[in-house]
């Protein structure tokens, strides 16, 4: 994918289809860590699966997307988050770009590093939201007992956000890495420009 490409707007057939698909994985991947109680989110895999695909545009879209439609179907706090979920989609796709998800070892440094960007975006929502808590019972704890111990909010807010996005982002990108190698090498070059042949609209 030329640099170019990476930041266009004029968006493939198959980059506007994976946007839902993407949407998609993001509600089975938070349905799943709900239904076995997992102290991460899981919400993000289809988003980072479109970010290697197809770039951080289209990465973003589909992150602020499930956050959009969350918001309108369950909790309208989710709107706030879909900042969050757009740097996510950017950071992914940015370092899937640099050549970051070619090995497993690479990948985890993305999770790293994406987990970072998400805790620094949503810390702020989170003080202006929920005074500082995730609602993440792992998170909250930590923040409870920084807070005892007359930890500046800010601070214990940030930690409670990386003690869980850390982990959930490293599981989210190494999942769907493992997705992204497994797809057939004509479906990856279909996003990364290797078919010459694919219809575009432009926004």
């Amino acid at each position: 994918m030329s640099k170019e490409r990476l930041w266009s707007f004029k968006f493939s057939t198959a980059s506007l289809v994976l946007i839902p698909a993407a949407v998609g994985i993001n509600y089975i991947g938070k349905l799943f860590a709900g239904v076995l109680k997992l102290p991460l989110w899981l919400d993000a895999i289809g988003t980072a699966l479109a970010s290697m695909l197809a770039g951080p545009i289209i990465g973003a879209i589909s992150g602020a997307i499930n956050n959009i439609i969350y918001g309108l179907t369950m909790d309208p706090i989710s709107f706030i988050y879909a900042l969050t979920s757009i740097g996510i989609g950017l950071a992914i796709g940015i370092m899937a770009y640099r050549g970051w998800i070619e090995s497993f070892s690479k990948s985890i440094v993305v999770g790293l590093i994406t987990g970072l960007v998400a805790a620094v975006i949503s810390t702020p929502i989170n003080i202006s939201f929920w005074g500082g808590q995730t609602g993440n019972v792992w998170g909250d704890a930590l923040y409870a007992s920084l807070i005892a111990n007359s930890a500046p909010v800010w601070v214990a807010s940030f930690l409670d956000e990386l003690v869980v996005d850390l982990p959930d982002k490293v599981a989210t990108v190494l999942i769907s890495f493992i997705i992204y190698k497994g797809l057939p090498k004509n479906i990856i070059n279909l996003y990364r420009g290797g078919n010459k042949e694919i219809d575009s609209f432009e926004a």
